[in-house]
């Protein structure tokens, strides 16, 4: 089926152009194609059909295209989505009895979420969508302030080493989830190996 965008119109913000708030149908809806989009992008990449998206989601073409303006803006959406549940995650570890455990505990979510990133394009995806303008946010900056305050913790607990970084846990992390990628017509992928070269970092992380 051949996708036809049609006129688009910027997607809603928290209130509409008469400063009333959105109604809670179409709320749930820019909820369900985001949501839809998340599942879609992982599985078939960034070229995901827009038309399978708005099916999933339960919605006609129409709708969707009246919450985005199109694929990028919707790609956005879904990184933003993924950031603040990260960024999330962290704030709820901040309060975990084991400084160490969560800061590992968030590295094994930051692991899947640089390996699922890979998918929508990576680092030079999200750095074009940052400059742009889309995201709305620095989505580097939000990640290395949550690494980078679960790490002071462990650190101030004297479970991590003093003398990594912010940058040095980030830097590891992509670096597995780069060197990991299945790539064409290479010999199929350990699906361990991701976790087991994390727990290698991880006990190089560990205070001795």
């Amino acid at each position: 089926m051949t996708e036809t965008p049609g006129r688009a119109t910027a997607a809603p913000t928290a209130t509409t152009p008469h400063g009333r708030a959105p109604r809670a149908d179409a709320v749930r809806n820019r909820e369900r194609i985001v949501a839809a989009a998340r599942e879609a992008f992982a599985e078939a990449g960034p070229e995901a059909s827009l038309n399978d998206i708005a099916r999933r989601a339960g919605v006609g073409p129409g709708t969707l295209y009246r919450n985005f303006s199109g694929r990028s803006e919707l790609l956005a959406a879904v990184l933003k989505d993924r950031i603040d549940t990260l960024c999330r995650r962290a704030d709820d570890l901040l309060a975990a009895d084991s400084p160490y455990d969560a800061l590992a505990e968030w590295l094994h979510a930051f692991l899947v979420h640089a390996r699922v990133n890979q998918g929508l394009g990576g680092t030079l995806l999200l750095e074009q969508l940052e400059e742009s303008g889309a995201l709305g946010i620095d989505c580097h900056e939000r990640v290395h302030d949550a690494v980078a305050a679960l790490l002071t913790r462990a650190q101030r607990a004297g479970t991590a080493r003093p003398d990594l970084s912010p940058f040095d846990l980030l830097h590891l992390v992509v670096g597995i989830a780069l060197s990991t990628a299945c790539t064409s017509g290479s010999a199929p992928e350990d699906p361990r190996r991701p976790e087991r070269l994390l727990g290698l970092v991880l006990d190089a992380v560990r205070a001795r």
